[in-house]
C-alpha cells in the first residue's frame, strides 16, 4: 500500500507568533518552526500501516525552502521519501488554494492508495484542507478519525467530533484525517536521523506540478486578511475581600462579564 502523509512546517506554538504587517500573512521569520505535532501523528500512523501491510510512505509538504527540515523530521521517523512543493508564488495560499495545489502534486505521483493528514494545522486551523483535498481528487474522506484499521482495500475509523464516536469506513484510495488521540508519535532514532539525509526529496516549482499562479498565493485566494492587530496587553484581575458580601460580589462580577 502506497500512503501519502501531507506534512507542514509551523510555528512552534510555544513561541512568540505575529502577523506581517504588510499583507498580514504570517510571519514564519519571526518565531521557531518546528513540524505540526499533529502531522507527527499522521507520519506516524502511515507507518503503522504499512508495517502491518507493507508498502511505502512519502511525505509531500508545500512550503518555503525552509521547510525541508519538517521534511527531514517527517524521514527520520521512517518514512521513505518526500515531494517539495516550493514556489515564491505559493506566498498567500488560502486553504482552497492549498487544497487545488496539493491535489494536483497528488495526480503527479504514482499509485497512491491512501492520504492521511492532520485535521488541522496549528497556524492556520481551518480544519477543511483534508475535506477539499478528497472533493478534488474525488476521492471518499474519513474525517476526525482517532483509530484506523485497514482491512483489503476498506478502511475503517472511529471518527470523534462534539456530537459523539461513529463508526464509519470507505474503500481505497481514500483520504484520512486524523485527531491527536490516534497515537503517540515514535522518536525518530540516531539511526534514522541519520538514515533521513540521504532518502531522496523531489522538489516541485508550481509549473512541474501544472498549477497555475492565478490558482495560487494571495492573488488566487477566496479569503483575505483585512487588517490586524497584536493582542492586548492582560489587565491586571479584580481581587474580591471577603466581608461577608464575598459571594454576592464575586457573582455580580462574573454577571457582569456574562458568565452566569
Amino acid at each position: 500500500m502506497n500512503i501519502v502523509v501531507l506534512v507542514k512546517q509551523v510555528p512552534d506554538t510555544w513561541s512568540e507568533r505575529k502577523l506581517s504587517d504588510s499583507d498580514h500573512t504570517l510571519d514564519r521569520a519571526s518565531a521557531d518552526v518546528v513540524l505540526d505535532e499533529i502531522n507527527e501523528r499522521a507520519v506516524e500512523e502511515a507507518l503503522l500501516a504499512k508495517e502491518a501491510h507493507g508498502g511505502e510512505v512519502t511525505v509531500l509538504c508545500m512550503g518555503p525552502e525552509g521547510a525541508s527540515d519538517a521534511i527531514r523530521k517527517a524521514l527520520s521517523m521512517g518514512a521513505d521519501k518526500a515531494v517539495h512543493l516550493t514556489d515564491e508564488s505559493l506566498h498567500g495560499t488560502d486553504a482552497v488554494g492549498t487544497a487545488k495545489a496539493l491535489a494536483k502534486v497528488v495526480g503527479t505521483l504514482d499509485s497512491v492508495d491512501m492520504i492521511i493528514a492532520g485535521n488541522e494545522s496549528t497556524d492556520g486551523r481551518s480544519g477543511a484542507v483534508p475535506a477539499m483535498l478528497a472533493e478534488l481528487l474525488g476521492w471518499p474522506q474519513l474525517t476526525y478519525a482517532r483509530s484506523l484499521s485497514v482491512d483489503g482495500s476498506t478502511v475503517s475509523i472511529e471518527r470523534e467530533t462534539d456530537a459523539g464516536v461513529t463508526s464509519v469506513r470507505a474503500e481505497l484510495p481514500t483520504v484520512v484525517s486524523v485527531t491527536e488521540k490516534i497515537n503517540e508519535p515514535r522518536y525518530p532514532s540516531f539511526k534514522g536521523i541519520m538514515a533521513a539525509k540521504k532518502k531522496p526529496v523531489s522538489t516541485l516549482a508550481l509549473a512541474d506540478a501544472g498549477i497555475e499562479a492565478e490558482e495560487v498565493g494571495l492573488s488566487g485566494a477566496l479569503t483575505q486578511m483585512v487588517s490586524s492587530a497584536p493582542a492586548p496587553p492582560k489587565e491586571a484581575g479584580q481581587q474580591v475581600t471577603d466581608e461577608g458580601d464575598g459571594g454576592t460580589r464575586i457573582v455580580e462580577f462574573l454577571s457582569g462579564k456574562n458568565l452566569v
